[in-house]
């Protein structure tokens, strides 16, 4: 078993995720949200599904983008 670095349980089904060359292990997909979701940069949102990146900075879609003066930003659906 391994402690979720989120919450602290210790699950039998805990599971690792790499990223960016960090190890992180979580009991739940919601704590792996919960760390490692980009938040957007404009409304404040966990970026969960495809997002937006322009100039470098993460937003939840293309309108949150456009507001922030990413006047090119396009939803990828």
């Amino acid at each position: 078993m391994a402690r979720c670095e989120v919450c602290g349980n210790d699950y039998y089904l805990s599971f690792e995720v790499i990223a960016a060359g960090n190890r992180h292990v979580f009991d739940s997909f919601e704590c792996a949200i919960h760390k490692l979701a980009p938040i957007c940069s404009n409304c404040g949102v966990k970026v969960v599904g495809h997002g937006v990146e322009a100039n470098g900075t993460f937003y939840c879609g293309a309108h949150c983008a456009r507001q922030e003066g990413a006047t090119e930003a396009v939803d990828h659906v």
